[in-house]
């Protein structure tokens, strides 16, 4: 079994000293590169260098640069996704984002981790498990998803949240670690945010 199958089988892999990996982890930050030099109103090339990079995406998407993510192939974007400067996506196993899902800056998505032990970690081994977020989603600024985690539909995850356990659908969850505090319900949509 090869090092890129050990990784998309979720199992410990050598992350630091395998040249097919390395020379994929360049490719990605390549492109990623390109796209954050184009200029904003260059949305046409944008999308272009966006499609050539991720695995999967709708037809309408949008990340404001800089964004950073490791393969790309292992991205998968729903219908309207948008997500705000400083995006980073460690795509070492699947993120699989749904429709209408709003990333605010400063955010991560981290599917990579290392062992606890110094030994295995020294030697360049980690692991990577997938990441899905549903649909209608909002994910504040600052937000940090970690490896294995599943988000619902119609959540919303407050700024500043470090996400390591799965959320429920129609779910506002805050805090480190981040919690659900209460569902969305019908009361929300008589909320008026006007001053």
């Amino acid at each position: 079994m090869t090092e890129k199958e050990k990784m998309l089988a979720h199992q410990m892999y050598d992350a630091n000293y395998n040249k097919e990996l390395h020379d994929e982890r360049i490719a990605a930050k390549e492109l990623c590169w390109e796209y954050n030099q184009l200029r904003p109103s260059n949305e046409e090339g944008q999308r272009a260098v966006l499609k050539k990079l991720l695995g999967k995406t709708g037809e309408n998407f949008y990340i404001t640069a800089p964004f950073w993510c490791d393969y790309g192939y292992n991205i998968e974007l729903g219908e309207n996704f948008y997500a705000n400067h400083n995006l980073v996506i460690l795509d070492c196993a699947k993120v699989k984002i749904g429709d209408n899902v709003f990333v605010a800056p400063d955010c991560g998505f981290h599917t990579a981790g290392h062992p606890i032990d110094f030994e295995r970690r020294n030697a360049g081994f980690e692991y990577a498990y997938p990441i899905t977020v549903g649909d209608n989603v909002w994910i504040g600024a600052g937000v940090q998803v970690m490896p294995g985690v599943t988000i619902g539909s119609n959540v919303v995850i407050g700024g500043g949240s470090v996400v390591v356990k799965d959320i429920p659908d129609n779910s506002v969850a805050v805090g480190n670690p981040c919690h659900v505090i209460r569902a969305i319900t019908d009361e929300d949509k008589k909320t008026c945010w006007s001053r």
